[in-house]
């Protein structure tokens, strides 16, 4: 388990506040999202938001496990987390939303052909042996989600495709390793004609030997932020890269407040109103009498999700898409 860092007292209560309403901007300090609903005592991950905002699709998942859930703002409040109608054998995780709603895309183990076997992968150097990754596709009907179907070997065209985000026009970015060490980058499949181009990486990496993560990019596809491990004495770190007419701008670190060193945030996703970002993170709010927060309530936010493991954070994207 990764160590946390100490934070200040302002940081631990600021992170006790729940989310205002659905799609609300928020501030500059990141807040953990729904803590002891949405954020719960497992790993929790990747929320994908109706474009109303009044549903969410998210990533619950144990070493053994991985589920996909959904949860609706009901009455001032999160449901109960379900089991999506589309998970609940396999292993599923880091689902998308189209910006139209219209269709979601999800990470998944499940056989490529229905008579096959758990995808196995191959990354990092190491196999991984029936926790690999292909994409596929469930669609919105009048009786809710389709089957779900996958999508083309021109995406998933070995077993560590993971991490989809979609743009308005239906373009992909996803991530799948590269290269003699196998570490993942990110990739761009061009959607035209309802068909998808041959993927092309995106020109953000810092090189073979450096990983870069979960894609979340916005919807004309003007900004992408993403993980990546190229600070290594950070472990994994946010940064965000905007486009300069047609090219990608330097990628920038968003900074300790945002991502503190050795927090692991990864798998961020943008909220409908596509400038709050969402992502996770093993952070801790420290608890205790030296940080006001008195014991009973330390144990429990223990107990609901404050244990070290993966929570969803939110924070305002705003400062950082001004002109």
């Amino acid at each position: 388990m990764i160590s946390m860092p100490a934070a200040p007292v302002c940081a631990a209560m600021a992170a006790l506040a729940l989310w205002a309403a659905p799609g609300a901007s928020q501030a500059a300090q990141p807040t953990v999202f729904a803590p002891g609903v949405i954020s719960g005592p497992a790993n929790d991950l990747s929320p994908a938001f109706t474009p109303d905002g009044k549903t969410v699709f998210f990533t619950r998942a144990n070493s053994s496990q991985s589920v996909i859930l959904v949860s609706h703002w009901s009455r001032g409040a999160w449901t109960t987390p379900s089991i999506a109608s589309f998970s609940g054998t396999w292993r599923d995780l880091e689902a998308t939303m189209a910006p139209d709603g219209s269709y979601l895309i999800f990470a998944s183990n499940r056989p490529a052909t229905p008579d096959g076997k758990a995808l196995d992968a191959y990354y990092n150097g190491a196999a991984q042996p029936g926790v690999g990754g292909n994409l596929w596709r469930v669609d919105r009907t009048p009786n809710g989600w389709s089957a779900p179907h996958r999508l083309p070997d021109v995406i998933n065209d070995n077993g560590a495709i993971f991490s989809p985000s979609i743009a308005a026009d239906g373009s992909l970015y996803f991530m799948k390793p590269v290269g003699a060490q196998t570490r993942f980058h990110i990739f761009r499949a061009r959607f035209s004609n309802g068909a998808y181009e041959t993927p092309v990486a995106v020109p953000i990496d810092a090189g073979d030997s450096v990983g870069d993560y979960d894609p979340a990019v916005a919807p004309d596809e003007s900004f992408i932020v993403f993980s990546s491990a190229r600070m290594k004495a950070n472990g994994t770190s946010l940064f965000i890269a905007r486009k300069q007419g047609a090219a990608w701008g330097r990628p920038v670190f968003m900074g300790a407040a945002v991502s503190p060193p050795q927090s692991n945030d990864i798998e961020s996703r943008l909220g409908p109103d596509h400038r709050t970002l969402y992502f996770s993170s093993r952070r801790e709010v420290p608890s205790g009498a030296q940080t006001g927060i008195r014991p009973e309530k330390g144990l429990e936010m223990m107990d609901a999700w404050n244990n070290g493991l993966a929570n969803i954070w939110q924070v305002s994207l705003d400062s950082w898409l001004k002109p």
